[in-house]
């Protein structure tokens, strides 16, 4: 097992990366454009990856959009600027985010705090901390920290489900040409459409 640290976030940083992010979401949604970082506040230089999920409060809810990835060469304020608008996209879900949506959605951001290669990651996956991407080098799948806790997975069947998402069998995590990365992030979301903003904390 090895690991790379990446940044640590302030409450106040992880609650303008929200921001940020809606920001970008509306931007692109309303305005149908690329809205820049503007004056980043110094925790968004750092170079480290991101994702961000958006969530619908309409009905019984579903996710409406989640985009990013667990490295990045690009420094964070434009990394969660990419992974929001993508989130939005209909890329992301099958279809785009419309603006009668942005007041019932919530916005989640998961900065990247520490990378763990691992040979055993039933063993070294905690549940709720970790989130799981899988890569073959062609095929490539991973999902959100909170997903297993949400759902009741265990470690195998949420590492499966990471599998599924990648387009392979669920057993693939455990072939020796498939690379499973952990990623653990420091995770900050509205606790409402547009409200108060919390740290997600084990």
């Amino acid at each position: 097992m090895s690991q790379a640290k990446g940044v640590q976030l302030t409450y106040d940083d992880g609650a303008r990366a929200v921001e940020l992010a809606r920001e970008a979401v509306e931007g692109f949604v309303v305005n149908g454009r690329r809205e820049q970082p503007g004056s980043m506040i110094d925790a968004f230089y750092n170079r480290t990856g991101a994702f961000v999920r958006l969530e619908s409060t309409r009905g019984r809810g579903s996710l409406r959009g989640c985009a990013g990835g667990y490295e990045s060469n690009d420094q964070l304020g434009h990394v969660i600027v990419d992974a929001a608008i993508e989130a939005a996209s209909e890329d992301s879900c099958g279809s785009e985010v419309t603006p009668t949506e942005l007041s019932s959605l919530t916005v989640s951001v998961c900065c990247v705090c520490n990378v763990v290669l691992t040979d055993d990651p039933v063993a070294d996956m905690e549940l709720g901390t970790h989130g799981v991407a899988i890569d073959t080098g062609s095929e490539r799948g991973w999902l959100y920290p909170t997903v297993p806790v949400e759902h009741g997975w265990s470690e195998a069947e949420y590492l499966g489900r990471v599998c599924r998402k990648a387009g392979l069998p669920p057993m693939a995590w455990q072939q020796e040409d498939v690379m499973v990365t952990l990623f653990e992030g420091q995770i900050f979301r509205e606790r409402d459409p547009e409200g108060s903003i919390e740290e997600l904390t084990n």
